[in-house]
């Protein structure tokens, strides 16, 4: 959705989350666009590390709203997120000013690998009740993918502002859609494909409708009609540049095959070559 005009860029139908959609869709819209130079708004649904890594590959500045962390602890304060990294020497500081560090070990689960940062002070703690339930003390997981979901983190606090527009921007086609034009639904039992064109018919229909409400109906009109002009004229050239190919074409004898494969007059040709023949 482009936020100055409202216009819809792209759109796919799938059957699936949000949670890997996020990287295509950025390389869909920067080949649509031929540029990289703008920045794409997300929920937090499309908050994936992989994903990120993807965007900054493509290049691309995101804004994907930070969703609540799934292992709070007791005080807030000693969220993972309130621990520091120190990456000169690849340990966290907790809040308590104690170090936890890795064995350097990698963690693998399907989506992503990571290193668990940990310290035996955790035992003796007298804030352990406050940091976590857990008997064998604070665990800290850092992902592969760490680096970019933390600049994706600053990135958002430095935009607040930007934010706070994505849900005017994105939900307005489907307001307009699904309250204004009444399509509440798509039929999906026959297939993703007609269900993809259904929604593309409304999507084109959406945009059709902005695109008047911009120009208004008159220029809009002057367009059509000049693009048609271009069309025809452009076929006009074309006929004018294959017409001696039809005229050529429309020649009946010309598809004797007798003419186009002389079969009768194919012979064999005596090659003189020393010690062979043909």
């Amino acid at each position: 959705m482009d936020a100055k005009n409202n216009l819809l860029i792209d759109y796919k139908v799938t059957n699936c989350n949000d949670v890997k959609a996020m990287g295509n869709m950025l390389r869909r819209a920067k080949s649509i666009l031929r540029t990289n130079e703008f920045t794409a708004l997300y929920d937090k649904g499309y908050h994936t590390g992989s994903e990120f890594k993807m965007a900054h590959d493509l290049d691309i500045n995101t804004l994907v709203a930070i969703p609540r962390q799934t292992f709070q602890a007791p005080d807030p304060a000693y969220n993972a997120e309130n621990f520091t990294y120190i990456p000169d020497g690849d340990y966290y500081l907790c809040p308590q000013n104690q170090q936890l560090t890795t064995t350097g070990k990698c963690h693998k689960t399907e989506a992503y690998s990571f290193k668990r940062y940990a310290t035996k002070a955790c035992k003796s703690c007298s804030a352990k009740k406050l940091c976590t339930k857990s008997v064998r003390g604070k665990g800290v997981h850092r992902s592969e993918f760490h680096k970019y979901i933390q600049h994706n983190k600053e990135r958002v606090e430095l935009n607040k502002v930007l934010y706070k527009r994505r849900q005017a921007i994105v939900e307005h086609p489907y307001g307009t859609i699904k309250r204004q034009w009444g399509f509440s639904y798509i039929m999906t039992k026959k297939s993703q494909k007609r269900a993809s064109a259904v929604v593309g018919l409304m999507m084109t229909a959406y945009n059709l409708r902005r695109i008047i409400n911009i120009l208004g109906m008159e220029r809009f009109r002057e367009f059509l009609l000049d693009r048609t002009a271009l069309f025809f004229n452009k076929i006009a050239v074309l006929n004018r540049v294959l017409a001696p190919l039809w005229a050529l074409l429309r020649k009946s004898q010309y598809w004797n095959l007798d003419k186009i494969l002389p079969v009768k007059r194919l012979r064999l040709i005596q090659i003189p070559i020393p010690g062979r023949s043909f």
